[in-house]
């Protein structure tokens, strides 16, 4: 069978890992949106819920460095084809163990676990596959098509059928493995010496844990992470209930909270073809590129925040947070972008540590939220504030401690 050749090699890897991370965050937001109807149905109770959602959180935390390692071992074509194949099977056969709620917990810790070893693979890929001035745009690329998949299933998914959802996303998680062979039908489980490597690394035998836990520059790394992903899940988890409850929006104004995702998406892709271009001059090394575009994506959502907090109009609202998610998709060109510059034979690893301290976040802002709200008499300022200063310091830390050179 001979092989399709529509793009370069790069280009190939980097559109299928795009792809790959659009079906799994799509896949991820489709039961926030379906257990309306199915609570309807299976009369589960608030507490069945909140297991039913957060089991994915537990099978995506341990998975995070399980998907570095196996990269590394088994090679991250093989295992990232494995993790889409498993996560699309999991998301197909969920209405069918919807009569179950123990059934559908573990479907779900499987879902998230598959989905987790998803981006650390990718990273793993990206670093022994993409050239240096190419990797801005390969992550914004990457982290765009995430943007996307989250807008495409929020809305469609509400104009589908509960279980129509699970099958159609789960179809094209099906698509993207027929897709992989169409690309690679004679070596989709080579070793990972055959992908070309476009920078000399140094492999050194003699890394430790202490190496990952222990050094500033990763540390920057991970802190500026977690600033990032604590305004955007407050964003992701709050946003309709603060615009219903507190700006009064009806159903049609919340349809509307796709916006911040998709001009997230396309600020990614401007973002990362900014950052390389920059990196095409000579006046501007790789560390300032890194240090230029976590600065905008943390300290200018952090300024809009404060903003969005004080604002009672429901468009100006809008407007201020779909800024927000905007200015923080230049991460991808950043910090997230980071870790193939200082540990690029062990991107994979570093950032399923930055991932799992990221999802950290996930678990807090919701409990955290509800509680300064309550203590505030309904009013949610401190949630906003405290998020701008969560993004200022770590974008404080990033800036004071990165580096663009390799350590490991």
């Amino acid at each position: 069978m001979p092989r399709i050749r529509w793009f370069t090699r790069t280009s190939r890897i980097i559109a299928l890992c795009s792809f790959a991370n659009f079906i799994n965050s799509a896949d991820r937001v489709i039961m926030p949106i379906a257990i309306v109807p199915m609570t309807d149905i299976f009369n589960w109770t608030l507490y069945s819920q909140g297991w039913i959602l957060s089991a994915f959180a537990f099978g995506y935390l341990t998975s995070q460095l399980l998907g570095s390692f196996w990269a590394t071992k088994l090679g991250a074509k093989n295992v990232l084809i494995s993790s889409v194949l498993l996560w699309s099977i999991a998301t197909f056969i969920t209405p069918l163990l919807a009569g179950s709620i123990t059934a559908l917990v573990i479907c779900r810790i499987v879902l998230g676990f598959a989905e987790g070893l998803g981006l650390p693979t990718i990273f793993h890929l990206f670093a022994h596959s993409i050239p240096v001035e190419e990797r801005s745009r390969a992550f914004s690329y990457l982290l765009a098509s995430g943007s996307v998949g989250q807008t495409v299933a929020s809305v469609v998914c509400p104009h589908l059928n509960w279980e129509a959802c699970f099958y159609w996303f789960g179809s094209i998680g099906f698509f993207w493995v027929m897709l992989w062979y169409s690309f690679y039908p004679g070596d989709t489980f080579p070793g990972e010496e055959t992908l070309p490597l476009h920078m000399p690394k140094v492999i050194s035998h003699n890394i430790r844990w202490a190496d990952f836990i222990f050094s500033k520059p990763l540390w920057a790394i991970y802190t500026a992470h977690f600033a990032m992903n604590w305004s955007s899940y407050i964003i992701m988890q709050w946003l309709p209930t603060y615009l219903s409850r507190y700006l009064g929006g009806n159903a049609h104004s919340l349809s509307l909270t796709a916006v911040p995702y998709i001009v997230n998406s396309i600020f990614g892709v401007i973002s990362g073809h900014i950052a390389d271009g920059l990196l095409g001059k000579k006046n501007w090394s790789v560390l300032n590129v890194r240090r230029l575009m976590t600065s905008i994506g943390l300290v200018g959502p952090a300024l809009f925040l404060a903003i969005f907090c004080v604002v009672d109009n429901l468009a100006l609202a809008l407007i201020l947070v779909s800024i927000s998610m905007g200015l923080s998709a230049s991460n991808s060109a950043g910090h997230l972008s980071n870790h193939v510059d200082v540990a690029p034979n062990y991107a994979g690893t570093t950032f399923a540590i930055s991932n799992t301290i990221a999802t950290i976040p996930g678990i807090l802002c919701g409990p955290v939220t509800a509680s300064l709200v309550t203590a505030s008499d309904g009013k949610w300022i401190k949630v906003f504030l405290a998020a701008t200063f969560i993004n200022l310091t770590g974008a404080f830390v990033y800036f004071t401690n990165s580096v663009a050179t390799q350590l490991l």
